[in-house]
C-alpha cells in the first residue's frame, strides 16, 4: 500500500476515464458479483455500509425504471447493458451488530430523528456509489452516473414497503467513445483547495 499506482492505473481510473452516454457489450453476473466484492471494502462511518445496489439487466426491469427517467436519460439507460440503482437504507443501523460487533453501535443511531439518519445514510451511501464507479473502471467497465430521474417513482417501484431510498443511477458497460462529450473544465487547485 506504500507504493503509488502506476500511471497506467491512474489513466484507467481517472485521467482517461469518462462519463459515457452509450454502451456496447454485455456485463456478466460474475462481473457484478466481483464489482460488489470490491465496493463493499470501501470505508464508511462505523462500517455502516448503508448503500444498497439494484443491478437492472433484463428488459423487464428496465421497463419498470423507464417511467421514472427524464426524457434525456431514457434511451441511453434502456440500452445500457446494466443500470445500477444506487440507494441507501435508512435502517442501516439494524445491521450494525453484525457489521460493527465490538461495540453497541446500533444504539448510536436507533431512535435518532429521520433527518439525522438521512444525513448519515446519504453521505456514506454516496461514498459507496463513488467506490462503485471506481471499482467498475478498475474492472475494465465504463460508467455513466446520473441523476435526472424521479426518486419517488423509483422508490415506489423498487423499494415499496422498505426504508430504502434511491440516490442516483449508474449505467455500466463498455463505453462508446465516439459518443463522449469533450471533457468539461475542472477547477484548478487554488480555486477548490487550500493547504493550511
Amino acid at each position: 500500500m506504500s507504493q503509488p499506482l502506476p500511471q497506467e492505473a491512474l489513466d484507467q481510473l481517472f485521467i482517461n476515464a469518462r462519463t459515457h452516454n452509450r454502451f456496447t457489450g454485455e456485463v456478466g453476473d460474475e462481473t457484478l458479483h466481483r464489482l460488489y466484492e470490491l465496493v463493499r471494502l470501501g470505508p464508511t462511518t462505523a462500517n455502516t455500509t448503508p448503500a444498497r445496489f439494484v443491478f437492472l439487466k433484463s428488459a423487464a426491469s428496465k421497463q419498470r425504471l423507464a417511467p421514472a427517467l427524464d426524457e434525456g436519460n431514457r434511451a441511453k439507460t434502456i440500452e445500457a447493458p446494466v443500470t445500477v440503482i444506487v440507494a441507501h437504507d435508512m435502517a442501516f443501523y439494524e445491521k450494525l451488530p453484525y457489521l460493527f460487533p465490538h461495540v453497541d453501535a446500533k444504539g448510536w443511531f436507533d431512535g435518532k430523528p429521520e433527518a439525522d439518519l438521512e444525513t448519515i445514510a446519504l453521505r456514506n451511501g454516496s461514498l459507496q456509489g463513488a467506490y462503485l464507479i471506481l471499482a467498475a473502471r478498475a474492472l475494465g467497465l465504463d460508467t455513466g452516473p446520473m441523476s435526472g430521474f424521479d426518486n419517488a417513482k423509483v422508490d415506489a417501484e423498487f423499494f415499496a414497503g422498505t426504508r430504502i431510498r434511491s440516490n442516483f443511477l449508474v449505467n455500466l458497460g463498455h463505453g462508446d467513445f465516439s459518443q463522449v462529450f469533450p471533457r468539461s473544465p475542472r477547477l484548478p487547485f487554488d480555486e477548490a483547495a487550500q493547504i493550511l
